[in-house]
This record gives C-alpha cells, structure tokens and sequence, in this order.
C-alpha cells in the first residue's frame, strides 16, 4: 500500500452546508474552533489555513463562530429555508428576519 496524503477543503455553504467561510478574510486563527459548541469544526492541519468544517450536520445555527471571529464576514451562516422568515416594519421600511443579530423589540403599539 502507497502511502497518500489526504486534503480536506472547506466545504462551501448551500442547503446541505450551513457554514461559509471566506479564505480571503480567515487568517486561520481557528478561534471558531475553539468556540463552536458543536465541534462542527476541526484546525486545518497546515498553520494559518481556512478551518475545516466537518460536522455540517451537527451545527445548530447558534452563532458564536460568527460572533468571535475577529475579521467581520469571514464566516457567514447558511440558514435553512424556512428559518429566512423576513418581515418589514410599516412605519419605518426596515427590513428583520430570524436569526438576525441585535433585533428590534417587538412592536406593541396597536394597530391604528
């Protein structure tokens, strides 16, 4: 038997990936790893590489890879369909959806 190194590349986000990760941005600092409650990823085994995201079935959408990273929009979560619930403000034009972070309150003015 021959002797072959295997490499494993991130996988890119789609239905089946909820995790995007930007190479350009990621330093490879791996504090994602570190904070994912899940261990959805795993240290690329060459220093200073893209993480590897592994466990794509076991993320929970929860967000703290998202949160630690320190270089805004290297990791981006891939919600489900049905979790991409947008709804508009009347009185102010603005747009929320599920999962966004820092939400409004709700409105409890009444209907007019």
């Amino acid at each position: 038997m021959s002797e072959e190194n295997v490499y494993l590349s991130p996988n890119p986000a789609s239905a089946a990936r909820p995790i995007a990760i930007d190479p350009e941005k990621c330093t490879g600092c791996n504090l994602c790893v570190n904070v994912c409650p899940a261990d959805v990823f795993v240290p690329n085994p060459e220093a200073g590489r893209v993480p590897l995201v592994l466990f794509v079935d076991e993320c929970w959408y929860c967000g703290p890879c998202v949160d630690e990273c320190p270089h805004a929009g290297a990791i981006r979560l891939n919600y489900p369909v049905m979790w991409r619930v947008p709804w508009k403000r009347k009185e102010t034009g603005q747009h929320y959806w599920v999962g966004m972070k820092n939400p409004p309150p709700p409105n409890d003015t009444p209907p007019a």
